[in-house]
């Protein structure tokens, strides 16, 4: 998987890495209610569910561009007890709103798998 997201302007090319798309993106789902933090992809695999901490969020989160667009796929840990649709609805109206507005790219789709509900 290519580390950088390659976008044409105006003025000259420019690479958005992953890890910065990984890192807003990260952030503004723990601005969402209900969401504890975000898993790794990998946790349901390795039995191990821990919040992932900021400088982590790659393992969370990740962006890639098809021929369609660009699409981010988020792994979540969410609060038990949430309706978890509309939380997740939230989620992925909050991040294509960021990752729009931040970068200039648009969002073909954000897709949310929830790894763990934890009681908070």
């Amino acid at each position: 998987m290519s580390k950088n997201i390659s976008k044409e302007t105006k003025y000259g090319g420019i690479d958005i890495s992953i890890d910065a798309i990984a890192s807003v993106a990260g952030n503004a789902v723990l601005e969402c209610y209900g969401v504890v933090g975000l898993a790794s992809k990998s946790s349901i695999k390795d039995n191990i569910l821990e919040l992932l901490k900021a400088e982590e969020y790659n393992k969370g989160v990740y962006a890639r561009k098809t021929q369609k667009g660009y699409e981010v796929d988020l792994y979540v840990s969410c609060a038990f007890g949430v309706k978890i649709p509309e939380v997740l609805s939230e989620v992925q109206k909050k991040v294509k709103y960021v990752l729009e507005t931040t970068f200039g790219i648009k969002i073909l789709a954000v897709n949310v798998f929830v790894q763990d509900l934890k009681e908070i």
